[in-house]
């Protein structure tokens, strides 16, 4: 049986590592994957968002410079490991998610990160997109992709 690929867009990544709301969902979902009921997915771009996140977090002293530390080798651990068991897919940025990134930032007015998500979605055919980011949760929709705002 083929396993459920649930992409996450950089909004819902960060959850796991720095408590808000939805990190309580986000949580139960990486057991899921670590139980082998679902497969995670983000694009490479996502890596260099959700560390500038982190680093953004620790300039406005919202997180500690050992959190920071903590938060950031959790994070790039996790990504070795769950690679090496195969519950996550990492999205390369290729030319063909490129361009159709750029079609989608033409048609909503987005910033290329943010379709490059939809695209990076899309190109994997994900089940399911979760994001935290209310505006890229109704484009989705709009371009027929089952997600879920996690706010």
């Amino acid at each position: 049986m083929k396993e459920e690929i649930v992409y996450l867009d950089s909004s819902a990544i960060i959850k796991r590592y720095i408590e808000e709301p939805g990190s309580l969902e986000i949580r139960s979902l990486y057991k899921k994957a670590y139980a082998g009921e679902i497969v995670v997915s983000y694009s490479l771009w996502n890596v260099g968002e959700v560390l500038v996140a982190f680093d953004r977090a620790r300039r406005l002293e919202r997180i500690t410079e050992d959190d920071y530390r903590t938060v950031k080798r959790r994070f790039l651990n996790e990504i070795k490991r769950m690679l090496k068991l195969g519950v996550m897919v990492l999205v390369p940025i290729t030319l063909r998610v490129l361009r159709e990134s750029w079609k989608l930032l033409e048609k909503y007015h987005i910033y290329v990160a943010d379709a490059l998500q939809i695209a990076s979605a899309r190109n994997i055919d994900a089940e399911l997109f979760l994001t935290g980011d209310k505006r890229l949760y109704e484009i989705a929709l709009r371009e027929n992709i089952k997600s879920k705002y996690i706010g």
